[in-house]
């Protein structure tokens, strides 16, 4: 062996993987050499026969060995400078190949951008963390950066190194805990991971990229290399977004969850892909009339079952369906069709294995070292630590990302219930109080108000939705009015009562009447969204036709009177899919919705309330401008709890802007109704949900003449038949 200028233990320990500072010894390396300065050029290349140095200017220089494992080194006796050039690598086996040397590239990240990351202010961070395709001195490669600040050695493993953890090791910047190396020839599609290690006689663990654009299919765990230039179509929508989700405009919101919305039938597992989702999605919401789309987690996640609840890739549109440009295309498509598209998105706690972010270097750096504040027992996850500089960036900068590169037009932010509480959850002894002694989660209320101010100030329109089930005051209201800042709130509340109400027979709903009246107590609280989500269908709970008592014409009538009711109440709208079509059976992720039952007339009739529903909200103003205060809302009457009888005025904000909704919860048909109306003008019927093109029975009024005559507390009133287990919607003639 030629040791010429290494001491024999930082040869062992480049060739053992145990060197945390390769760039600190290989390339090219000013040295001291007997006494004198010199150019010393060092190459680690297992399993090399030789290696030659290739100088822009000059002869090829062979490289001398110093160590078995693969270390070479050179002396240069006349270059004092540093000079650009290849490495020629004849290996044992295999054809002789040539390369850049990655350690001759000087450091790629700004001054500024390590600043705003250790303030825990880089709210653009995905722009130089993770992997990014570029030119650097004409050299095209891949830019890696890595967060790992408790790690002793971190190196990019990959197909393009034989997923050798000792060759690129990355280059340290201590004070902030961020590792870097640019790799040449590393090119779009290439796997990789990070090997980190976190201490030098222990194991490396193999990490995938935190920040990764794209990831291997399950039950693949490595990154991809990706970049990509789609070209947008949508700037009419983008450019109008602001002006088109306003709080006063209409939101009908379709749930789905990608890969069983519909399947390819013959295929196992037969998903469609993002591009065939435009196709036919699309194209079904636009008949259907939704004005947005709500997509459960499309982030990768190693496990079907968890629904993308539990994510590894937070940057990264899960491989199942295609590409990130798939995706683009998808959201693309609905945007051309005035589609909205939201996200949902899981800050609250990731998936425990082993390639993703937990203990990522060896230390809880993502999430809490306590249990007591790491875990989610429920779940079987960790909880993030809200309070890291390192959270906060990666957590605010990928809100960013999907809005910013995928368009999103809106983000619901899953279980805040669960980041706001210490205790959520947990028995007595098993939660740490805050610093006050209290249970409210001070990093996470922080962490929340701040991501909606970034969301909000950088992207105009875009809105933002809490999965918040407690009583937590002020949660749509403005962060500078000491709120959470969020647009809308999930109704958990009105979603309870209401589906316990519809599932009770008929004959006991007249001592529950408080259980459609209450919600308007607390309806202007908050702004809300009225949700009838996928959690309402699955774990046992049937699907929401199976929840309906009574025979099956009763099951679709209350199926029906229940939507009419929805529409009306005060509330943004979301419906799960298979419920615009009244499935009968529970979802699972595993197969397609039920599709077939469209055969049968009293599934489309479901379907043609939905969407007649969807029409008229979108068409009248006085279902979707006062949403949020009692100037919208109005009583008629709810004291007639032994009919199970409902009414009431839903206005815009011109009051003369109304509609009558006339609710009948028994399958009583009432002849003869006497309603308070606010008018003595001929009514039209806008909707009944008894109609036989729904399914129904036909009952009811075809057109109404209100007389002069206080009734209900109203100067005027109507006489009308009220189908049974229906709604009728009214609207005044003129």
């Amino acid at each position: 062996m030629n040791n010429l200028t290494l001491k024999i233990e930082e040869i062992q320990a480049i060739s053992n993987g145990k060197h945390g500072d390769l760039f600190s010894v290989l390339g090219l390396q000013t040295v001291n050499v007997n006494g004198k300065e010199k150019l010393v050029l060092r190459v680690f290349r297992p399993n090399a026969k030789s290696i030659n140095v290739l100088p822009e200017k000059g002869k090829p220089i062979e490289l001398k060995r110093a160590s078995e494992e693969g270390l070479f080194e050179h002396v240069f006796t006349r270059r004092k400078n540093r000079f650009p050039y290849k490495i020629k690598v004849t290996p044992y086996e295999g054809e002789v190949y040539t390369i850049e040397d990655p350690y001759r590239f000087a450091s790629q990240i700004s001054d500024y951008d390590l600043q705003l990351w250790g303030e825990g202010n880089h709210h653009y961070a995905h722009n130089w963390m993770g992997a990014h395709p570029k030119t650097i001195d004409g050299v095209d490669g891949t830019h890696f950066v890595v967060c790992a600040p408790s790690a002793v050695r971190v190196s990019v493993i990959g197909s393009f190194n034989n997923w050798d953890g000792r060759i690129h090791g990355m280059r340290f910047y201590p004070d902030q805990g961020i590792w870097e190396t640019f790799i040449p020839h590393v090119t779009k599609g290439d796997l990789y991971k990070f090997e980190i290690k976190s201490h030098p006689d222990q194991a490396p663990m193999k990490k995938a990229d935190p920040y990764a654009r794209y990831s291997e299919l399950r039950p693949g765990t490595a990154s991809k290399i990706w970049t990509d230039s789609y070209s947008w179509k949508d700037s009419s929508w983008v450019d109008n977004r602001a002006d088109i989700q306003q709080h006063d405009r209409p939101i009908s919101i379709y749930e789905i969850h990608a890969g069983s919305w519909k399947r390819k039938v013959g295929e196992d597992p037969g998903f469609l892909s993002y591009r065939e989702l435009a196709d036919e999605l699309v194209p079904y919401m636009d008949e259907m009339e939704f004005t947005h789309v709500e997509l459960m987690p499309i982030a990768e996640h190693p496990y079907d079952p968890s629904w993308g609840y539990q994510i590894t890739g937070y940057f990264a549109p899960t491989s199942r369906f295609g590409n990130p440009e798939d995706l683009k295309y998808f959201i693309d498509k609905c945007h051309q069709a005035n589609i909205g598209v939201i996200v949902d998105w899981v800050p609250a706690h990731f998936t425990k294995d082993d390639h993703g972010l937990r203990r990522f270097d060896g230390t809880a750096l993502y999430e809490h070292e306590d249990p007591r504040l790491g875990e989610h027992k429920d779940w079987g996850t960790n909880i993030f630590n809200f309070g890291r500089t390192e959270v906060k960036n990666f957590l605010i900068s990928n809100a960013v990302y999907w809005v910013e590169e995928f368009h999103i037009d809106g983000l619901r932010v899953d279980a805040v219930a669960s980041m706001l509480y210490l205790d959520y959850s947990r028995e007595d002894g098993e939660w740490i109080p805050n610093e006050y002694g209290g249970r409210e989660n001070l990093e996470a209320i922080y962490f929340l108000r701040r991501f909606n101010e970034v969301i909000h100030d950088y992207f105009p329109g875009v809105l933002t939705f809490a999965e918040e089930s407690t009583s937590w005051q002020g949660v749509s209201r403005p962060t500078s009015s000491g709120g959470l800042g969020f647009d809308f709130k999930w109704n958990m509340g009105w979603m309870n009562d209401t589906l316990d109400y519809m599932e009770k027979d008929p004959i006991y709903r007249k001592y529950h009447q408080d259980q459609l009246s209450f919600s308007l107590i607390y309806a202007f609280s908050e702004q809300f969204i009225l949700p009838l989500s996928h959690d309402e269908v699955v774990h046992m709970k049937q699907s929401l036709l199976s929840k309906m008592p009574g025979d099956d014409w009763q099951k679709f009538a209350n199926l029906r009177l229940l939507y009419t009711y929805m529409f009306g109440h005060p509330g943004k709208k979301l419906l799960f899919m298979g419920d615009e079509f009244a499935q009968w059976s529970e979802w699972t992720e595993q197969y397609s919705i039920d599709w077939h039952l469209l055969q049968w007339e009293n599934h489309k009739g479901v379907q043609h309330l939905v969407k007649d529903l969807n029409r008229i909200y979108k068409k009248e103003s006085a279902l979707h401008e006062v949403d949020y205060k009692w100037e919208g809302f109005e009583w008629i009457d709810i004291s007639d709890a032994d009919n199970s009888m409902l009414s009431f005025i839903r206005k815009g904000k011109n009051p003369d802007d109304y509609l009558v909704f006339l609710l009948n919860f028994t399958p009583t048909l009432h002849n003869q109704y006497k309603f308070g109306v606010p008018e003595a003008c001929e009514y039209e019927v806008v909707l009944n949900s008894d109609s036989e093109f729904y399914g129904g029975s036909n009952a009811g009024p075809k057109l109404i003449r209100g007389q002069e005559g206080a009734w209900h507390s109203q100067p005027a009133n109507i006489t009308v038949t009220v189908p049974p287990l229906a709604g009728v919607i009214l609207r005044p003639k003129k």
